[in-house]
């Protein structure tokens, strides 16, 4: 028997039984789901760092919308948020690197 204790995407049990092995799954509540999602975005940007795959991007994007999901807040609302951020303060496409202040 293999533990995992930890999220995982939907179709993973699934994936899992279609092996023929069972597996063993709760659906968690709402502050377990948010607890676990914050633990799985640690996870994913760790994995990204380390291989600077891209496939771990869109790993942390779908953490990200399973925590938006949690909050209630729909993408095209966080997009707007991203947006006006962007307008007051900009992105990061000028590389620009701050190293002091006078």
């Amino acid at each position: 028997m293999k533990i995992y204790n930890k999220l995982v995407r939907d179709k993973i049990p699934e994936i899992i039984e279609s092996e023929g092995k069972k597996a063993n799954t709760r659906i968690l509540n709402n502050e377990e789901y948010r607890s676990e999602l914050n633990k799985k975005l640690q996870e994913e940007v760790h994995e990204y760092l380390e291989d600077n795959n891209t496939e771990e991007l869109a790993d942390i994007v779908e953490v990200i919308y399973g925590i938006l999901n949690s909050m209630e807040i729909s993408k095209e609302e966080f997009e707007k948020i991203r947006n006006q951020k962007v307008e007051r303060k900009g992105a990061f496409e000028k590389r620009i690197f701050l190293e002091s202040e006078e």
